[in-house]
C-alpha cells in the first residue's frame, strides 16, 4: 500500500526499498542502506533561505552506526559551473514513515526519514546570473539487489535541484522549489496495477510538468562514497541492464531505458500535468527509476527537480477487485448504466440514490468514496455508514449506503459527471470499482426578501445634535428563508456616529431597531447622511439583497457667545495695539467678567498669560462657568513682584462655548505700573566752598528716585591720583570738598546695575 505520509520537499533522488528476504538475494556489505532521498530550498524572507536534504533510509537492514551525522552540499552556476558555495547539512530530525495501510506491512521494511538542513544566504548581489543554479549532494552507494541497472552495489546517487536566480530584470525574484514525491515504502505485486500519486505542491502556485528520466550516478564510488563536496555537472547516469534471453519460440524482450525502466503492461508511465504513477510489473525485483519535475511560471521554466526511486515488486495473493452497481429510485431495482443514463434532479423530487457494493474476496472491508470529474463546490452525502466488512463471520455479502443530492446544486444546463468508488484493502493497494455517475440539478426556485421601514414616509429626516432617532425595519422572506438584517452608510460607517441595529427573529420575519442619538460626530461639512438597510438571505450559498435608504439631514447652528467686562477695559491706542490698564504700586485693581450664549451652550470662561503665571503678578481669576452663563472675577494687587518679572504683563480673557464647533470670545489687556516721576537729571561739576552758603557743597538731587529693587546703592570721590575720599549709601549725600582747590572724580551706582560717574573741580 502506499504511503500517505506527505514529503514536503522539492527534490527527491532515489529511494531504495531494499528487502533481503523477499528477492532471496544474500549479502548486503557493499549496500549503504540508503533509500533514497529529496532536496528542497525554501525562501524565508530577503536573502534569507533554508536549503534541505530528506534522506530515507533501510531501517530493518541498516545499521544505526552507518546513519550521516552530516551531509556536505555544493551549489554551481548552471551556466559556468562555477562552485557558488558548500554547506555543511547538519543532521536536524530523525523519524520513521507510516505505511499507508498497516494491515499490509512487511516486517522487513522499515524506513527512516532523515533531515538535513541549514539557512544560507543568497544575496541578488551574488546570485543574479541568468540561467540560475544548481545545488548536489553526492553519496555511493546503491542497494546490490537491484534489478534493473548494472553493478548496483557500486552505483552512486546525486541528490539534484535546480532553482532560479534571487533577481531578474532588476527586482528581487523569489522562489521556493516545489515540495514533490511523497514518500513511498509500500510494495508492487506483480501482474497487479500499482498506481501513486506523485504530483506535488508548489508554494508559488508556479506550474509543474512532470516526466521520466534515468537517473543519474555522479562521481562518487566504493573507494571515495562520501566526498568532502559535490563535484560540478554534468553527472553521468545509471547503465541499464540488458533484458534477459527470450525463450524459445518467444519475442525478444524490448531494451530496458528511460520509456521502459520497470517491465510491464503498461510499463511504468507518469501523467505529465498530475504527476500519477503507473506500471503493471511483469517481473519480480528491486527497481530503480527516475522522476523529473520542472517548475514553470508564466510560461517560462525556472527550475526542475529530479528524483530517482526504487520499488519492490513481489507476488501477492490473488486480489479480486470489488463491484458496485447504483439503484436510482426512479427505476427500481434497475441499474444505473454508466455512461447512458443521466440522473435529473428537479426540485420535490428524489435526490437519494441505493448503493449495493459487495467483493468476492473473504474477509474484505470496504469503503465509498467520492471524486467529483467536471465539477466543484457541493458534493452529495452519504446518508448511512461508507464502509464495513464483507463475506466474514457475522457480516454479510453486499451492504448497501444511500447517497443524497444536495438541492441546491446547479449544473446550470449542464450535465456533471461524479466517480463514486468502492475500494477494499487488499495488499498492496485497494482495487476499486467505479460508477460515473452523469447528472443535472435544477435548484429550487427562490423569491428574493422584502424589507420595510416605519422611517418616514416624509424624507429625509432632519434631526438637531441631542436628539434621538428611533425606527423599526421587518424582513420577510417568501420562501421562508433565513434572513439577516444589515446596515451600512453611504461614505460613513454608521458605527463610527454610535448609530446601532438590534435584531430578533419573529416567525418567518427578521425584525430591526434602529436606534441613534446624534452628536457632534454627526456635525460635518455634508450634513446629509445616508444610511443604507439591507435584507439578506443565502438560498444555496446564493447571497440575495434587497435595500431601502434613509437619508438624514442633520442641522446644526450656532450662536457665538458675548464676553463683557465691568469696569470696561479701555479702548486700544490704535490699530493692532493692545487696551492698557495703568496703576501705580500699592493700588488694587478688579474686574467683573460674565458670558451669555443665546443657544444655553455649556459655557467655560478663563484668563491666562503666555509669558509669565498671574500668581508671580499678584493677580488672581475665578470663575462661575455654567449653561449658557457664566461669571468671572479678576483681581490684581499691584506690587514689586511685577515689577520684578520685567516684561509685559498680558492677559487673555477668553470665553468658550461647548458645542460642535466651539467658538471662543477673547479679550487680550495690558496692564503696566505707572513708575513715579523722578525729578531732571542734573549732574554738577564745580563747587566753590567758601562759606557764602551757594554751592558750598557737592550733592546729586537729580538721581533717579528709587523704585522697587531699582535703588540707590553708593556714591565715591576719588582725587585725581584715584584715592578713595568720600563714599556714602545714602541718595541725599553731601560732600563739602576738602579744602582746597583740586580735580576729583565721583562714581554713583543702583542695585539694578545702573551707573553714574563725573568728574567735580572744587575752588576756594
Amino acid at each position: 500500500m502506499p504511503y500517505r505520509s506527505r514529503l514536503p520537499h522539492s527534490f527527491l533522488i532515489g529511494f531504495l526499498l531494499f528487502i533481503t528476504g523477499w528477492l532471496g538475494v544474500a549479502g548486503t556489505a557493499n549496500a549503504t542502506h540508503i533509500v533514497g532521498g529529496e532536496m528542497e530550498l525554501v525562501h524565508n524572507s530577503g536573502d534569507s533561505y533554508t536549503l534541505l536534504l530528506n534522506l530515507y533510509f533501510d531501517a530493518y537492514n541498516g545499521s544505526p552506526s552507518a546513519l550521516d551525522a552530516d551531509l556536505t552540499a555544493s551549489i554551481f552556476d548552471k551556466a559556468t559551473n562555477d562552485r557558488m558555495m558548500n554547506v555543511l547539512l547538519p543532521l536536524t530530525s530523525n523519524t520513521f514513515v507510516s505505511y499507508t495501510n498497516p494491515a499490509c506491512a512487511k516486517p522487513t521494511l522499515s524506513t527512516r526519514r532523515l533531515v538535513y538542513s541549514k539557512v544560507i544566504s543568497l544575496p541578488p548581489g551574488t546570485y543574479n546570473g541568468p540561467q540560475g543554479y544548481y545545488a548536489a549532494v553526492e553519496r555511493c552507494c546503491r542497494n546490490n539487489s537491484i534489478s534493473n541497472i548494472v553493478d548496483p552495489g557500486a552505483a552512486a546517487q546525486t541528490f539534484y535541484l535546480e532553482f532560479p536566480a534571487v533577481v531578474r530584470r532588476g527586482q528581487p525574484f523569489y522562489d521556493s522549489t516545489p515540495r514533490i514525491f511523497p514518500p513511498l515504502a509500500d510494495y508492487a505485486c506483480r501482474n497487479e496495477l500499482f498506481y501513486y500519486d506523485f504530483g506535488g505542491k508548489d508554494a508559488d502556485q508556479d506550474s509543474l510538468v512532470y516526466e521520466l528520466v534515468t537517473p543519474l550516478n555522479g562521481h562518487s564510488s566504493t573507494v571515495q562514497p562520501k566526498p568532502a563536496a559535490a563535484s560540478p555537472g554534468p553527472y553521468s547516469p545509471i547503465t541499464w541492464q540488458l533484458p534477459a534471453p527470450a525463450l524459445p519460440g518467444q519475442p525478444a524482450l524490448p531494451p530496458l531505458g528511460t520509456l521502459n525502466q520497470i517491465p510491464g503492461t503498461p510499463t511504468l508511465q507518469i501523467n505529465r500535468f498530475t504527476g500519477r504513477l503507473t506500471v503493471r510489473p511483469s517481473n519480480l525485483g528491486l527497481f530503480v527509476f527516475g522522476v523529473s519535475c520542472s517548475e514553470y511560471r508564466k510560461g517560462e521554466k525556472i527550475g526542475e527537480s529530479r528524483r530517482d526511486f526504487q520499488l519492490m515488486v513481489l507476488n501477492c495473493p490473488t486480489n479480486t477487485k470489488p463491484s458496485m452497481v447504483l439503484l436510482p429510485a426512479a427505476t427500481g431495482n434497475v441499474p444505473y448504466r454508466p455512461g447512458r443514463d443521466i440522473l435529473h434532479l428537479v426540485p420535490g423530487g428524489n435526490h437519494c440514490v441505493r448503493l449495493r457494493f459487495t467483493d468476492p474476496d473473504p474477509n474484505s472491508r470496504l469503503s465509498l468514496s467520492l471524486s467529483p470529474v467536471n465539477f466543484s463546490g457541493l458534493l452529495p452525502a452519504f446518508t448511512t455508514a461508507t464502509s464495513g466488512g464483507v463475506r466474514s463471520p457475522g457480516q454479510p455479502d453486499t451492504l448497501t449506503a444511500t447517497l443524497c443530492f444536495p438541492e441546491c446544486i446547479d449544473t446550470q444546463g449542464k450535465v456533471f459527471l461524479l466517480d463514486v468508488v468502492v475500494g477494499d484493502d487488499g495488499c498492496s493497494l485497494p482495487k476499486r470499482d467505479t460508477v460515473r455517475v452523469a447528472f443535472t440539478s435544477v435548484p429550487p426556485p427562490n423569491s428574493p426578501p422584502t424589507l420595510t421601514t416605519t422611517a418616514g414616509p416624509a424624507l429625509p429626516l432632519h434631526v438637531r445634535v441631542g436628539d434621538l432617532v428611533t425606527f423599526n425595519l421587518t424582513g420577510t422572506d417568501p420562501d421562508n428563508d433565513p434572513i439577516q438584517l444589515e446596515m451600512s452608510g453611504k461614505g460613513f460607517s454608521p458605527a463610527s456616529l454610535g448609530a446601532t441595529l438590534t435584531q430578533a427573529s419573529a416567525g418567518n420575519q427578521q425584525l430591526g431597531r434602529f436606534s441613534w442619538r446624534v452628536d457632534c460626530r454627526a456635525v460635518g461639512p455634508d450634513s446629509l447622511l445616508v444610511f443604507q438597510f439591507a435584507a439578506a438571505t443565502s438560498p444555496c450559498a446564493k447571497r440575495q439583497t434587497t435595500m431601502i435608504s434613509v437619508p438624514i439631514v442633520v442641522r446644526y447652528s450656532n450662536t457665538p457667545p458675548v464676553l463683557t467686562a465691568s469696569p470696561l477695559f479701555p479702548l486700544p491706542a490704535g490699530p493692532g495695539l493692545l487696551p492698557v490698564v495703568r496703576l501705580p504700586l500699592g493700588s488694587t485693581f478688579t474686574a467683573t467678567l460674565a458670558g451669555v450664549d443665546a443657544d444655553r451652550d455649556g459655557l467655560t470662561m478663563t484668563a491666562t498669560s503666555e509669558n509669565f503665571s498671574l500668581t508671580e503678578a499678584g493677580m488672581s481669576f475665578t470663575a462661575q462657568n455654567g449653561v449658557g452663563v457664566a461669571a468671572g472675577q479678576f483681581r490684581w494687587d499691584v506690587s514689586c513682584d511685577a515689577v520684578a518679572l520685567r516684561r509685559p504683563l498680558d492677559v487673555t480673557f477668553q470665553l468658550v462655548d461647548a458645542t460642535c464647533r466651539p467658538v471662543a470670545q477673547r479679550q487680550t489687556v495690558r496692564f503696566e505700573i505707572i513708575r513715579p516721576d523722578s525729578p531732571e537729571l542734573k549732574l554738577y561739576n564745580i563747587i566753590t566752598p567758601n562759606g557764602d552758603q551757594v554751592n558750598d557743597e557737592f550733592r546729586l538731587p537729580g538721581l533717579p528716585l528709587n523704585f522697587c529693587d531699582e535703588q540707590f546703592a553708593s556714591v565715591r570721590i576719588f582725587s585725581r591720583w584715584g584715592q578713595l575720599l568720600f563714599e556714602s549709601h545714602d541718595r541725599g549725600f553731601r560732600w563739602p570738598g576738602e579744602g582746597s582747590a583740586s580735580m576729583y572724580y565721583y562714581f554713583v551706582t543702583y542695585t539694578d546695575g545702573r551707573s553714574f560717574k563725573g568728574w567735580l573741580e572744587v575752588k576756594p
